[in-house]
């Protein structure tokens, strides 16, 4: 969390605060993940075309990051644009939707620069059209200044390719530097992700109630916490993300160790006499 001077809960809404009332802000998550999905969908139940729910889409990114900023998560991480996405979606889809990135840049920057957000990118982003390119670089430097939460966007990102990128560039490394693949250790393939600096996600939310990670950090989430949601991504909202963090705060991380609730352990198991079946 980031420090309390910071923080800003009187601008968050009534219903908010009365979620946020309940949580403890010392086990806040570091580092929320979000996989947006199901903007077809919500367009699709009104009768709508797509590009509506994706607009909609766009609009609920800003009023989940403002929240997580008026509350000091420290990061957040949104999965935008798939390298799936890229590939298989109708060229007239990817197409608005490179144009509704820069929109929403043009639209939000000066909203970042007052939620003191800091934004970055993960992903394969030089394969993306020069104009979006140039957008992006021009509201990463207009926010690279700001020192509260960092809103990464995750564009044109596979977590698969991300792997085999991070595999490659560490084989570089070994070959200049004469490394024994033997001392290669999980630090190593850390500093060579796209993530390299940030912590890994405490919670992944998942919206539209699929029971899927979408090739979507997978390295960076082997310990963290899952939440699903039926809920559609443009009806996602500020409230619906502390709502996540309170059931975050309920659960107990154990990342291999034994709860509290899992019977005495036995301190001379070395002596205890195994029946066979």
């Amino acid at each position: 969390m980031l420090p309390a001077a910071k923080l800003r809960i009187e601008e968050l809404s009534v219903e908010e605060r009365a979620i946020y009332a309940t949580l403890k802000p010392e086990r806040l998550p570091q580092h929320v993940a979000i996989i947006m999905d199901g903007n077809g969908r919500w367009a699709g139940h009104r009768s709508l075309k797509r590009f509506i729910g994706h607009q909609q889409g766009a609009s609920t990114v800003q009023l989940v990051m403002e929240t997580a900023a008026r509350i000091g998560l420290p990061w957040l991480t949104l999965y935008a644009f798939s390298l799936e996405n890229n590939l298989r979606r109708p060229r007239a889809e990817v197409s608005f939707l490179m144009r509704l990135l820069k929109t929403y840049l043009d639209a939000n920057v000066q909203r970042m620069l007052d939620n003191n957000v800091r934004l970055r990118y993960i992903g394969h982003t030089g394969e993306l059209p020069d104009d979006v390119q140039e957008k992006m670089r021009w509201a990463e430097q207009a926010t690279a200044a700001n020192t509260g939460t960092t809103l990464t966007l995750a564009l044109n990102y596979g977590s698969r390719s991300e792997l085999v990128d991070a595999f490659r560039s560490l084989a570089v490394e070994m070959k200049q530097k004469h490394i024994n693949p033997e001392h290669i250790s999980e630090e190593d393939i850390h500093r060579h992700l796209y993530t390299a600096g940030m912590p890994d996600p405490d919670l992944l939310i998942r919206t539209s109630g699929e029971m899927r990670l979408s090739n979507f950090l997978l390295w960076q989430i082997a310990y963290t916490e899952i939440f699903v949601t039926d809920r559609l991504w443009p009806d996602f909202t500020g409230i619906h993300l502390l709502q996540a963090i309170a059931d975050y705060q309920q659960r107990e991380r154990r990342y291999g160790g034994l709860s509290d609730n899992v019977g005495e352990v036995e301190e001379n198991a070395d002596q205890i006499k195994i029946v066979a079946n």
